[in-house]
């Protein structure tokens, strides 16, 4: 830098020095004391001294820009959540090969990134609410706000990435952590949950055992809106009053006869009215 700002300096006083004597030239140019081959050398000179000192000046911009790189600010406000380098050791400059120096956290509001599986995925909305639990905060639920989509299914694992984010402003979540999240799912009107074990599939179809009016069995053919694991989701055959029979045995045929062990007991088996189910990831 300073080599460069002396160069600048002595280039500043040739073309100072040219100037001047052009200045002389042109005048004693009037009197014939000197030809107009002497003047034009001395412009051409003068002109050649201006461009050096532009090219020093250049010069000196381009150093002052290269050490303002010493000092390196992020544009925003956070903590140092990871180094990669230390006092005295040599970095590139222009490279952009091997870790970054230095990764600043902003941690008042974090993103969550879950991946729902397709069934699921139309049901979410942008803006629909969700809870994350963390193993750090065992019993605490910290609210949760969908945020974006990829609105595209990924063919390996048939699910749609999903961002979230969570208000962290007392900074009790740390960023790069694990959580489960939980997002809630408005369940279709008209749609129930049965045990997979109460499903008899057969030549007949898909269908489920229930238990009519007079006692006999009564076998209705239903349709799969989400399977939740050990719970079946409905999306059509039953009604809200249907008993169903949560484990009807093989052979099982229209019109057998079933005996209630306890008739004013409401039936374990019994079809719950509309759901909300729930989708943890």
């Amino acid at each position: 830098m300073l080599q460069a700002r002396a160069d600048l300096t002595s280039a500043e006083a040739s073309a100072k020095l040219s100037e001047v004597t052009l200045s002389r030239g042109r005048t004693l140019l009037t009197s014939a004391a000197v030809s107009q081959q002497d003047v034009d050398q001395r412009a051409a000179d003068l002109a050649n001294k201006q461009a050096a000192v532009k090219a020093d000046q250049a010069n000196v911009q381009r150093l002052e820009a290269l050490a303002g790189y010493k000092t390196v600010a992020a544009p925003f406000d956070g903590i140092v959540t990871e180094r990669n380098t230390d006092v005295g050791a040599l970095i590139s400059a222009g490279s952009s090969a091997g870790l970054a120096m230095f990764v600043i956290s902003d941690v008042h509001k974090l993103r969550v990134a879950i991946n729902v599986p397709e069934t699921y995925a139309p049901e979410i909305r942008i803006g629909d609410k969700a809870t994350v639990a963390t193993p750090a905060y065992p019993g605490r639920a910290f609210p949760a706000v969908v945020e974006a989509s990829a609105r595209a299914v990924d063919v390996a694992s048939g699910t749609t990435h999903m961002q979230l984010t969570v208000d962290n402003s007392d900074g009790a979540l740390m960023p790069g952590g694990s959580a489960n999240v939980q997002v809630d799912l408005a369940g279709g009107a008209g749609s129930f949950r049965i045990p997979v074990s109460a499903l008899i599939f057969d030549q007949a179809g898909l269908r489920v055992a229930t238990v009519g009016a007079d006692d006999r069995v009564l076998l209705k053919t239903v349709t799969i809106a989400r399977d939740l694991g050990s719970e079946i989701e409905i999306g059509s055959g039953l009604q809200a009053d249907d008993r169903v029979i949560a484990a009807p045995p093989d052979g099982i045929a229209e019109g057998d006869q079933v005996r209630i062990a306890d008739p004013g007991q409401k039936p374990v088996a019994a079809v719950a009215g509309s759901v909300k189910p729930t989708n943890g990831d």
